[in-house]
């Protein structure tokens, strides 16, 4: 990967811890860092003939290009030799990091937010991202994080999955850790449909012994890629969101599809994705297609 990640920064303490993290993992793949924040004029400019004080935009900008400054110099001295840009643009947060991500590699986002990126992970916006942007989109949760953690996986077969798997290996081979495959093939909508089928299932460790089977037959192909990576499997007779949040205790990080069938069905368009973004113990990675064509 050569073009850049970016990382929105809006003044507040988890888009500080972003930014962090954002130049580590520049570091790690040898790409530029992007530090970008948007000013959001439009609760400045919905209410009719209200007409904002003079100067107003071009402090917010001054105080958000203050902020960038900040966390670049405090980057610069853990990571001298890092390449780091900064951008102050007058946009919605949503509609810039969109546009950024055409060109970017990596999108990163502190799991909560304030100023120009307030409540970025809290609703439609975060789905907006997840859905529509054009390179994975990395959210983090705190300042702290497991380096020699083993990166996880949510794995089932759907292309989302495949994307997915594909960055975890690359996480796994450059952070140098294990990669632990998760595949929950419980899609039942409840526990008691799930303890109907239970007792319904005549064989259920055939099916068991099935999943198993195909969670190898997906991860065969990229073992072989990158045969310096450790692969450790997990088939979880439950749903998606608690086994991943299970094992994303102690994890450097957690990554998913943002889209999947069967266990992972819609699993970033409503609450699954929600209980991950929120609750995970370690950043959490939304497989994108990198579809930019170059840095700019």
């Amino acid at each position: 990967m050569s073009r850049p990640i970016v990382a929105g920064l809006d003044g507040s303490e988890p888009g500080r811890w972003a930014a962090w993290w954002a130049a580590a993992e520049a570091v790690r793949r040898s790409v530029p860092l992007r530090l970008v924040h948007a000013v959001n004029v439009a609760p400045y400019t919905a209410g009719a003939g209200y007409i904002p004080p003079q100067g107003l935009f071009e402090a917010l900008e001054d105080e958000g290009r203050q902020w960038l400054l900040a966390a670049k110099a405090e980057i610069g001295q853990a990571h001298p030799g890092l390449g780091v840009e900064v951008e102050v643009e007058a946009a919605h947060p949503v509609q810039m990091l969109l546009v950024r991500s055409e060109r970017a590699g990596l999108v990163v986002l502190g799991s909560s937010g304030a100023g120009g990126l307030a409540g970025m992970l809290a609703g439609s916006t975060a789905v907006a991202l997840a859905a529509h942007g054009r390179c994975p989109v990395a959210v983090v949760h705190g300042p702290e994080t497991v380096a020699e953690g083993p990166v996880v996986v949510g794995v089932d077969g759907s292309p989302a999955s495949e994307d997915a798997v594909a960055i975890a290996f690359e996480e796994a081979s450059l952070r140098g850790v294990p990669l632990l495959a998760v595949h929950a093939w419980n899609g039942f909508d409840s526990d008691a449909e799930y303890r109907a089928a239970r007792r319904l299932a005549e064989r259920w460790e055939e099916v068991e012994a099935r999943e198993r089977e195909v969670l190898a037959e997906r991860l065969a192909g990229w073992a072989e890629k990158y045969p310096d990576v450790e692969v450790r499997r997990v088939v979880a007779r439950c749903r998606p969101t608690p086994a991943l949040l299970e094992h994303s205790a102690g994890a450097s990080v957690l990554v998913v599809g943002s889209r999947g069938r069967g266990g992972f069905a819609g699993m970033l368009l409503g609450s699954v994705s929600r209980a991950l973004i929120q609750h995970a113990s370690c950043p959490v990675i939304i497989a994108r297609p990198a579809t930019g064509h170059g840095e700019g």
